[in-house]
């Protein structure tokens, strides 16, 4: 009985010292600047093996060709919202992924870019979710260790363009040929292993045949390292994929626009960028995050804009849709 009070006091002192922690953190970047405000989150208190994993994306330079044929647009305005552009495709390009305990933002934020594109070119007449299981569980050239180990954003747009993607919706849905199979909740002390690659469909109630359900890209290719080439892209096709480096205080992020503050680099990471702003006269990037819908500003996030903040404007790929 004394050893399991004497455990429980240790617990309980450890718990009120990472408490302790975390408020002490939030504290030192809030009172550091007024850009953003900082909050501790289920993912901050996991700690940072945890944080380390959700930055799966092998950042390096680009293996696509960069879009010569860009056209830069003289109508770009001062705020842009894909969710407000393309009414038709409002429910698709809203939704939030949660990747789980597995690195997998590359393909998480590949596909859903996939998706948002494939509607937008549909005019909303289709509503297609590109698997981001099929993706990190067969591109192999995307990740030689296995998709939760992390992989290339890049290479996943080649994989979609030279081997086609099936559908496939969220965790524990009955959307599409392949949905998701890491669970949001999955224990983030329990080393996940990518599953395994099939080539049928794995949800049985799907009635479209694996080959017949796959979805391409015509092209694909890397966005100039420019801000109004980006913002025409995006005008012009629909949102893009960005990779980028995180820091420990990124994990923090509750609201406003994020600036790089203090803490460590963790690793790379792949969100979807929606679109731009202007707030209190400071311009913003706007981009969907894959961690759920409780993080940041409900799954979304500003970045400040124009200075390549954590090389947020180097990595930027995109890819059109093939009829």
């Amino acid at each position: 009985m004394l050893k399991l009070l004497i455990l429980l006091f240790i617990v309980t002192v450890n718990i009120i010292t990472a408490n302790d922690e975390f408020l002490r953190k939030t504290e030192e970047i809030n009172k550091s600047q007024n850009l953003w405000k900082a909050a501790p989150n289920k993912i901050t208190h996991k700690g940072i093996k945890y944080m380390r994993k959700l930055a799966g994306t092998k950042i390096d330079s680009i293996l696509l060709p960069v879009k010569k044929s860009t056209v830069f647009r003289n109508d770009i305005p001062e705020n842009f919202d894909a969710r407000a552009q393309w009414t038709n495709c409002k429910s698709t390009i809203s939704k939030i992924r949660n990747q789980g305990h597995c690195g997998s933002c590359w393909a998480v934020a590949a596909a859903s870019t996939m998706t948002d594109r494939l509607c937008i070119k549909n005019n909303g007449t289709t509503n297609y979710t590109i698997s981001a299981q099929n993706l990190v569980s067969c591109c192999s050239n995307c990740s030689p260790s296995g998709g939760c180990n992390g992989g290339f954003h890049d290479r996943a747009w080649l994989y979609f363009q030279n081997n086609g993607i099936v559908t496939g919706g969220d965790y524990n849905s009955e959307e599409g040929c392949q949905p998701y199979h890491i669970s949001p909740t999955s224990a983030y002390r329990r080393k996940i292993y990518t599953p395994t690659c099939y080539n049928s469909c794995t949800n049985r109630r799907y009635s479209i045949p694996y080959n017949s359900d796959k979805h391409y890209g015509a092209t694909t290719y890397g966005v100039p390292q420019d801000e109004a080439m980006i913002q025409s892209e995006i005008m012009t096709n629909g949102p893009v994929e960005a990779a980028f480096y995180v820091y420990t205080d990124f994990y923090y992020y509750k609201s406003g626009i994020y600036r790089y503050k203090t803490g460590r680099m963790v690793g790379g990471h792949a969100v979807r960028v929606l679109g731009w702003g202007v707030e209190n006269e400071v311009k913003y990037w706007l981009a969907a995050n894959s961690w759920g819908s409780r993080w940041g500003e409900s799954g979304t996030f500003k970045i400040i804009r124009g200075t390549n903040e954590c090389s947020f404007e180097s990595y930027i790929v995109a890819g059109l849709i093939k009829n």
